[in-house]
């Protein structure tokens, strides 16, 4: 029985996937098969590295070892002069855009300690306040003999039975108010009789 002879594996050719959907899928396995290799090779060979991908949709995909974050900034941060093959307006853009972001991050960093300063200004005209009139109420105090603050407390006591009456009296004023206001809306009635009807030579009048 003669076996079935097959073309065997096909090279797939280097080129954009034309379907959008077959591309989709395309990237989301391979970009797994990407991340597990890089992985074995980390652990192989006991190197660190980043990998940053950036989906058709413009969603970003990254893995690194031991994390992006460090990569990225050894690799920025890294004192060795750039290769030929980077170009030097890359180099210039990021330099510019690395300066704008120190600016704005000084700029908010003094509105921040200003806005501090303000609060804590306007908290000790507070206290101040509050305690320059507790200082000249107790140096008030002071000054006087015991006829006094006898004067004094019998004063303070009026005072406050005053205000407890006035309290009193406002509310006691109040609920009488609200009171005949429900009575006079439960009292009203319309009655028909009492609709006085429009004449119809009301024009001659």
């Amino acid at each position: 029985m003669e076996r079935k002879q097959t073309q065997g594996r096909k090279k797939i050719e280097m080129k954009m996937i034309a379907n959008e959907n077959a591309r989709r899928i395309t990237f989301s396995k391979r970009r797994h098969g990407l991340f597990k290799k890089a992985s074995e090779l980390s652990t192989l060979c006991g190197v660190d590295m980043a990998i940053v991908l950036f989906s058709m949709g413009g969603k970003a995909f990254s893995f690194g070892k031991p994390n992006v974050d460090s990569i990225v900034d050894r690799f920025l941060n890294q004192n060795a002069q750039p290769s030929e093959g980077v170009s030097s307006h890359a180099t210039r853009h990021y330099d510019a855009t690395v300066h704008q972001l120190n600016q704005q991050f000084h700029d908010l960093r003094k509105r921040l300690e200003a806005e501090k300063k303000k609060e804590k200004i306007v908290q000790n005209m507070s206290n101040n306040n509050h305690d320059l009139l507790s200082c000249r109420f107790d140096a008030y105090v002071n000054q006087l003999d015991l006829q006094q603050l006898e004067q004094l407390k019998k004063s303070m006591e009026e005072l406050k039975k005053n205000v407890a009456q006035r309290v009193d009296e406002l509310n006691s004023e109040g609920s009488s108010k609200h009171a005949q206001e429900e009575e006079q809306v439960e009292n009203t009635e319309i009655n028909d009789n009492d609709v006085s009807t429009i004449p119809h030579d009301w024009l001659r009048l």
